[in-house]
């Protein structure tokens, strides 16, 4: 059992110089003064250093919150060829790439509408968009695929010349639309990049009713 009185700490008012009942005050001045040294060397920052954290972390912070708003205005497209101009599609809004084949032409249908195909199982219609946006032909050949386009539920498949691949691009870097791009293809425009590809609005194309000729074939 410990004995009332005695303290494994630091005692100020008794010590080995020191008489019980006895303050030793030199003993205690001694002792803050010691502490207050330490407080100094270990946690005292002084108010110039304080501020160059402080500005420091802000640096860091801003260049996260920047480098997360630049990755969320990033897209991934799927870039193309139609006749001699290189195009891109948001993948959002692309289901697949497709080879061309089984190509069933209709009879009476605008001349945009090259058939319909069957994709997996599901009757979709062709679109030659290179009416819409007056384009040479350039005839059909073992190159070309279709991209298949989907939203809110609807399907169709857009013809391209070549696939490139896959790319991101960067949302803010996108410019207007060309003097050149003008008409239907203008509406579908979503911007043009700095080397010139045309990015199409996925979302327009597959709800247009320019395009839809009816969405049960």
């Amino acid at each position: 059992m410990k004995e009332i009185g005695k303290s494994s700490g630091w005692n100020p008012s008794l010590s080995e110089n020191s008489k019980p009942g006895k303050i030793n005050w030199d003993e205690i001045i001694n002792h803050l003064e010691t502490g207050e040294k330490s407080l100094k060397s270990n946690w005292f920052v002084p108010i110039e250093q304080k501020k160059k954290i402080l500005k420091d972390r802000a640096k860091k912070f801003a260049k996260e919150s920047s480098s997360k708003v630049n990755e969320a205005e990033n897209i991934e497209i799927i870039q193309f060829t139609l006749a001699y101009e290189m195009y891109g599609i948001e993948t959002l809004y692309v289901r697949e790439v497709f080879p061309l084949k089984g190509l069933t032409p209709l009879p009476s249908t605008p001349a945009f509408l090259l058939g319909i195909t069957n994709v997996r199982g599901k009757i979709l219609p062709v679109i030659d968009i290179k009416k819409f946006f007056n384009l040479p032909e350039k005839g059909l050949t073992d190159l070309n695929k279709l991209i298949i386009l989907y939203s809110d539920g609807f399907e169709l498949a857009i013809l391209a010349d070549l696939i490139i691949g896959a790319t991101n691009i960067d949302l803010n870097k996108l410019q207007p639309a060309l003097p050149t791009l003008t008409g239907i293809r203008a509406d579908f425009l979503k911007g043009v990049t700095n080397d010139g590809v045309i990015i199409l609005d996925g979302e327009k194309i597959s709800k247009d009713k320019r395009i839809i000729i009816n969405d049960e074939l």
